[in-house]
């Protein structure tokens, strides 16, 4: 089985964004999802999932509504020939009304804390492996736990705080592309610099 994994933000990145959303019939894969995925995972990536889950925090769903979530990604995902390696959330959040949940955690993003636990469970080297989200929380969370990043483009990033890391290794516009640019950085180590990253 292979080391290497494409860490995936869910809402925005993998799926449409529909706020604090845990009913499966209205989850949906992202624009560029059904042909980026595929490339990615026959380039030999395993694919796993890590997401904040604040409204666990706030109140406006249990854990166990998660599960009924992953089993939906797994079904959309099959349909695409793919398999779901791995679902990793964090429920925490400071400012959230359900006391076991608010708190400040090194597992929610852009702290590194879930990914680098997932990478321990899964047995991922964290150096070979992306991480693709469509904010800079993502960037820097993935960048901080020691993965390249791929910043998805679509509108969803909207303060661009920058540090230094918050500067992704590539940007794309969806999923689609951002399979073609990782498996041309994979198959040629050169090809970075050459593509143009952090643009």
């Amino acid at each position: 089985m292979s080391d290497r994994a494409i860490f995936l933000d869910k809402d925005g990145t993998l799926i449409d964004d529909v706020p604090f959303n845990v009913d499966p019939a209205r989850i949906r894969l992202a624009a560029g999802a059904a042909e980026g995925l595929p490339r990615l995972q026959a380039a030999g990536f395993r694919l796993i999932v890590i997401s904040n889950q604040s409204g666990v925090a706030h109140g406006f769903f249990g854990e166990d509504a998660l599960e009924a979530v992953q089993d939906r990604l797994r079904e959309l995902l099959a349909e695409i020939g793919v398999v779901l390696d791995g679902f990793f959330y964090c429920p925490h959040h400071p400012e959230g009304v359900v006391p076991q949940y608010a708190v400040a955690c090194e597992c929610r993003k852009p702290r590194p804390g879930r990914i680098v636990s997932a990478a321990r469970e899964c047995g991922i080297a964290l150096g070979e492996s992306w991480f693709i989200g469509d904010i800079l929380d993502d960037v820097e969370a993935g960048r901080r736990a020691g993965c390249r990043t791929v910043l998805i483009d679509n509108g969803n990033e909207t303060e661009w705080k920058r540090s230094p890391w918050r500067w992704p290794d590539l940007v794309a516009r969806d999923l689609n592309e951002a399979g073609r640019l990782i498996t041309a950085v994979s198959a040629r180590p050169g090809e970075l610099s050459r593509i143009g990253g952090n643009r």
